[in-house]
């Protein structure tokens, strides 16, 4: 793409997540999910991929989002407002967990039902790390966003940390493997929040996702 078009793009999104960015509420059970209209993206993945540390990243606050190196650490939906024109959710990491069996069920029961009942959400960003690539508690998600036909988007998480050529063949893999997947966006980003890279293309992506200001 011609840089003197790609610019006019990157500055919508700089401007979106320039904006004041409030923490909402946090959800244990569905019928706790805040209401409105307002356009939700959703950040879901495995215990400990970085969502909030992307989420902050995104924002540029520190501590917007809780950040922890003990999977497990989120165990309820923290919904985030960003200025008005769209909302964040930061869900509970699924896989390996830290928690007692009965609280890990409630908190995957918890995801399942609001991918499944979330009327306002416009796409899930699937992180995944670029150390380990899909697991199948992935592809499980995966096939939970087919089936309820929501769009998802394939984020990799800490591409700092993987050597260029890997990180090549592991893109290779997850484009044939995205392709058999209905709900999967055929663009998979790769991000770093430590080196910030990856950031701006994907505010750009998400504000094309947010309600337009009047």
């Amino acid at each position: 793409m011609d840089k003197t078009m790609e610019e006019p793009n990157l500055e919508v999104g700089r401007l979106l997540f320039s904006q004041k960015c409030d923490f909402l509420i946090s959800a244990a059970s569905f019928d706790q999910l805040p209401d409105g209209q307002l356009p939700e993206v959703a950040f879901a993945g495995r215990s400990n991929v970085g969502k909030s540390s992307l989420l902050n990243a995104l924002t540029s606050h520190k501590n917007l989002a809780r950040t922890s190196n003990t999977p497990g650490r989120t165990q309820q939906i923290n919904f985030f407002n960003l200025g008005e024109r769209i909302m964040l959710a930061d869900l509970p990491g699924y896989g390996y967990a830290r928690a007692t069996k009965s609280v890990v069920e409630n908190w995957t029961q918890l995801i399942k039902d609001y991918l499944r009942g979330r009327v306002q959400l416009r796409r899930v960003c699937l992180l995944i790390d670029s150390r380990h690539g899909l697991k199948t508690t992935d592809q499980e998600t995966m096939d939970l966003m087919d089936a309820a036909a929501i769009g998802y988007q394939i984020i990799f998480t800490k591409c700092d940390k993987v050597k260029a050529l890997d990180m090549e063949k592991l893109l290779a893999k997850t484009h044939k493997e995205a392709a058999k997947h209905v709900a999967a966006h055929p663009n998979i980003m790769v991000t770093s929040s430590f080196k910030s890279q990856g950031i701006e293309p994907l505010r750009t992506a998400l504000a094309s996702l947010a309600k337009i200001k009047k």
